[in-house]
């Protein structure tokens, strides 16, 4: 899975209520905990651009709707390189899906690479130009 793809799941996952309502006890509040940190990263690496943080926030009040425009932004701000932040989304992920975690679906490494897709489902159309 690409990074900001990852990034934007992960905060998906954290603020649907029912993805982390239906952990077990042991590992609901490390998931809150986990999504509180991933979060803040994110509003840290968007601040100062009024339309990204307004994108945050309403992402996390509809996520299908927002996840695509916080998606770009996020790639504008750079945040698919921030190890930091790709961390805390693969750390929350690993809690939320456990299942998803033990195949390596949140494995991110893709490096100096053109026209690559990762992810579940989708359509990607590529076009180099010498």
């Amino acid at each position: 899975m690409d990074p900001i793809t990852l990034i934007v799941a992960a905060l998906t996952a954290g603020a649907s209520t029912g993805a982390i309502d239906a952990l077990k006890d042991n590992v609901k509040d490390a998931a809150k905990a986990a999504f509180g940190m991933l979060h803040d990263l994110v509003k840290r690496r968007l601040a100062g651009n009024s339309s990204a943080e307004v994108i945050l926030a309403e992402h996390q009040a509809d996520p299908e709707i927002y996840a695509v425009p916080l998606a770009k932004k996020l790639t504008e701000a750079g945040a698919g390189d921030d190890a930091d932040l790709v961390a805390a989304a693969k750390a929350l992920m690993d809690l939320v899906d456990q299942a998803g975690a033990r195949v390596g679906k949140y494995n991110v490494t893709i490096k100096d690479s053109k026209g690559v897709y990762v992810g579940d489902g989708g359509l990607q159309v590529n076009r180099f130009d010498a």
